[in-house]
């Protein structure tokens, strides 16, 4: 390159000679790029339906597993790599996947590519009877911010102002790491057997 510039800097008739010898290396670069671009896409897995949960459906394959963030396990469009280096596309484009821990999204002869939901910092609000359970409910669902629910706690991803508020309200409040797995919709209630629980009340209350 430096040779080239020397040359046509002392003469302008071989300035047509230094554009055709960097167009072979630019084509070069050009290939290469579609190639990589080619392998890349015949590599990548498209995922587009879940296969069922390794909890109802426990394989003896290989479990290689896809580590999603609660706000990932929505997303109908998402391009991730699992444990083992596998390029995954999601691509859920006629529904919301609700992905959720344990989602087997894709299974062979020898392994399974299994859904983990990963834990986050959580504000966790224990409710001590209904009434204050649905005054929580509307105390964060009014914020719009995502419920969760486990074991009769409220829990919602921790943000500082939130916890204060809830804090001072006189609410039982802890910052822990869990897996938001249970999402809280209010608009629908819950269907189950005789074992009611503070969840399904409050459902009742606020119906």
């Amino acid at each position: 390159m430096v040779q080239l510039l020397k040359v046509y800097k002392h003469s302008n008739g071989l300035r047509k000679l230094k554009l055709i010898n960097k167009i072979p290396i630019l084509t070069f670069y050009v290939i290469l790029n579609l190639i990589y671009l080619r392998l890349t896409h015949s590599l990548l897995m498209l995922i587009q339906q879940k296969q069922g949960n390794i909890a109802t459906s426990p394989s003896n394959k290989k479990i290689d597993w896809l580590s999603l963030e609660w706000y990932e396990a929505n997303k109908r469009i998402l391009s991730k790599r699992t444990e083992a280096g596998k390029d995954i596309s999601l691509r859920f484009l006629n529904e919301n996947p609700n992905l959720t821990q344990g989602d087997i999204l894709f299974d062979d002869e020898t392994s399974v590519v299994v859904v983990a939901i990963q834990p986050c910092d959580c504000i966790v609000v224990k409710p001590t009877n209904m009434f204050e359970m649905a005054s929580v409910c509307y105390e964060i669902g009014n914020k719009h911010l995502p419920l969760f629910f486990e074991n009769d706690a409220v829990l919602v991803p921790f943000e500082q102002p939130l916890f204060k508020l809830l804090t001072a309200q006189g609410y039982l409040v802890i910052n822990e790491k869990r897996k938001l797995l249970q999402p809280l919709k209010t608009t629908v209630a819950p269907h189950g057997g005789g074992n009611e629980t503070l969840f399904s009340k409050i459902m009742k209350l606020t119906s």
